[in-house]
């Protein structure tokens, strides 16, 4: 009998945890936590802080998002996990320089999730002076053009930007070995 009452206890405390870790999984959490941001992209935000060329927080209704430029990837500089890439300093302080404490324009791309797997928003980002920061950082050779998973609307264009940024030295194209990425 007594080991029938603990065979119980750790089935209970078993299917506990299994559905703590599905609601978890699911977004339910998140969820009861208000969930989805609603986007104006007709609006502008607010950029709260940057922490690197690819992602910076913004306020948005009223919580703080954080955003994950999308279409670019810009060299390391806060992962704990990687050293320091080359030209990872440059392009953190270009995006601290054209985003920090200004107002910007977010838009969703229509046909792509809005989220990634770190709960980070993949959005395209318009300055209020009409900068298309997203494009501007692989033109000038602070980014590459980075796609994971499906296309998104601009990937032509920021591959043809990246290209001639190659072609004309800009930035990590002329200042770091490529054989390495």
């Amino acid at each position: 009998m007594k080991n029938k009452k603990w065979a119980v206890a750790i089935g209970g405390a078993c299917l506990i945890v299994v559905v703590c870790f599905c609601i978890f999984q699911t977004g339910i959490i998140q969820a009861w936590s208000g969930g989805e941001v609603a986007i104006d992209p007709a609006r502008y935000y607010k950029v709260t802080y940057v922490v690197d060329g690819d992602t910076f927080k913004a306020s948005v209704n009223g919580r703080e998002i954080t955003v994950r430029v999308l279409g670019i990837n810009t060299p390391e500089t806060v992962d704990p996990r990687k050293p320091v890439e080359c030209y990872g300093p440059e392009a953190s302080v270009e995006g601290k320089l054209l985003l920090a404490g200004r107002s910007v324009e977010l838009k969703l791309n229509p046909d792509r999730e809005h989220r990634d797997k770190y709960g980070r928003y993949l959005l395209y980002v318009y300055r209020d002076d009409g900068l298309f920061y997203n494009e501007h950082m692989i033109a000038e050779g602070f980014a590459r053009e980075y796609t994971v998973g499906s296309a998104y609307s601009f990937q032509g264009e920021f591959r043809k930007a990246e290209t001639a940024a190659k072609t004309a030295g800009k930035g990590l194209w002329g200042k770091c070995d490529q054989t390495k990425s």
